[in-house]
Parts: C-alpha cells; sequence; structure tokens
C-alpha cells in the first residue's frame, strides 16, 4: 500500500453518515480545520478508518483462534486440572468494566506522548452500535500511535491469558480471551498502519474523530500545498 494508491478508508456510507453526537460534531469540525492546515502546509491525507460493522465480524472470526490457543495452552500446562465453566458472580461484571479500562488504557498511552495529555484525549460512545471509543485529537508518531492502539490488548488481554495458563486460573484466561477479541479493532487499524508504506521523511498519524482508525498525514516533497482528498 503506498501513497499512490487511492486508499478511502471506511467505505460504508451507512457508518459515515451516522448521527453525531454535538461533542463528535465539535471535533470533527476541529478536525477537518486540523486537516486543512496540514494540507496547505503540504501535508498529503489518506484514510485509514475501518468499518466498525466489519471489525465486529473480525472480532467473530478472531475469537475462534484466541480460545484454541488459551485452551490448548492451559490444558498442556495444567493437564486438565482445574477446568470448569461456572465462573465466580464477578466475572461478568468486571467484564462490562474491563470494556471502559479499554479505552482508558488508549488514552493514558496516548496522552503520554501527546502536547497536553489527558486535554488532547477524548472519549465517546457510538450508540448506533453500542460501541465506547477513546480518540487522540493530536497528531503523533508512529511508534506512539501503534503503542496506543495495542496497549488494551497487551494489559487486559494477552497478559491475563498468560497469567491465567501458568496460575491455572480459567476464569482469568478466559477474561484475557474475551479482551483479545474485544481489541479485533484495533488489531485491524494497526494492519493496515503496518501495510501503509511512505517514502516521506515526515509521516505522522491521528485518531479519526468520529470513525474507527485514522489518518496518516504525510509531507509532500517540495512542500507544495497538497491536493484535496478527493483528488488523491
Amino acid at each position: 500500500m503506498s501513497k499512490k494508491e487511492n486508499v478511502s478508508g471506511n467505505t460504508d456510507e451507512k457508518e459515515k453518515a451516522r448521527k453525531l453526537s454535538k461533542d463528535e460534531q465539535k471535533r470533527l469540525e476541529q478536525f477537518e480545520i486540523l486537516a486543512e492546515n496540514m494540507r496547505e502546509k503540504g501535508w498529503l491525507r489518506t484514510d485509514l478508518t475501518i468499518s466498525i460493522v466489519k471489525a465486529n465480524i473480525f472480532a467473530i472470526g478472531l475469537l475462534i483462534p484466541a480460545a484454541v490457543i488459551g485452551f490448548g495452552l492451559f490444558i498442556l500446562k495444567n493437564r486438565g486440572i482445574g477446568i470448569s465453566f461456572r465462573f465466580p458472580w464477578w466475572f461478568f461484571p468486571l467484564y462490562l468494566v474491563l470494556i471502559a479500562v479499554h479505552e482508558l488504557i488508549h488514552g493514558l498511552t496516548w496522552a503520554a506522548f501527546a502536547e497536553h495529555h489527558m486535554k488532547d484525549i477524548a472519549f465517546g460512545f457510538m450508540v448506533q452500535y453500542v460501541t465506547p471509543y477513546c480518540s487522540c485529537k493530536v497528531p503523533l508518531a508512529r511508534g506512539p500511535y501503534i503503542a496506543g492502539a495495542l496497549m488494551p490488548l497487551l494489559v487486559l488481554g494477552i497478559l491475563p491469558m498468560i497469567y491465567g495458563i501458568l496460575q491455572g486460573s480459567l476464569p482469568v484466561l478466559c477474561m484475557g480471551i474475551l479482551m483479545t477479541d474485544g481489541a479485533a479493532g484495533d488489531i485491524m487499524i494497526v494492519r493496515n498502519i503496518l501495510k501503509y508504506h511512505s517514502d516521506s521523511s515526515e509521516v505522522v498519524y491521528i485518531d479519526h474523530p468520529t470513525q474507527g482508525g485514522g489518518v496518516i498525514f504525510e509531507k509532500t516533497e517540495d512542500g507544495r500545498l497538497a491536493p484535496m482528498p478527493e483528488e488523491q
């Protein structure tokens, strides 16, 4: 994938046309102003946003290999001892809490690299898709952006899976599997970033304020006015 290709990001027009909250509309307006200012300074914009519906479909497919790997390693390590699907009463309430913590981890990680820290972070909820989200309102370098995108997967998904396997705790393992699955959209976003190739020496990444995923801005070689997005 390169900047010469026509990369339009999310092509689901229904998702892009969803009714926005007042805060979302305000952030979108601020984002478009930022994007236009960067274009005038010679930054080329490429959308790598993703469809929430496709992310949910990907999550269904991701759950199977995550469960197979998790349970397979659990059985090998613990020889099947302690396998019982009677979970403690706190399991599902904790799962709901961790969905919110997932977004908080995004925000805290990105805030560590943002100029104004948590002031540059916004949280919201897509009512139509019953999906909470976190958005960083300022451009970040590639490494920090990817770190913020994948940190919930590591903290709430992979590490609990490893702990559950090593300690023989099936509830912790299952929570790790569910939270790994909950990072399906984040995995898709990072996959798109890693597939994208740029020859520019200056590239920054910014979350789209109302859609899943982000937008890449790269400095044009001659620094002249970048073309409008529809002209790319």
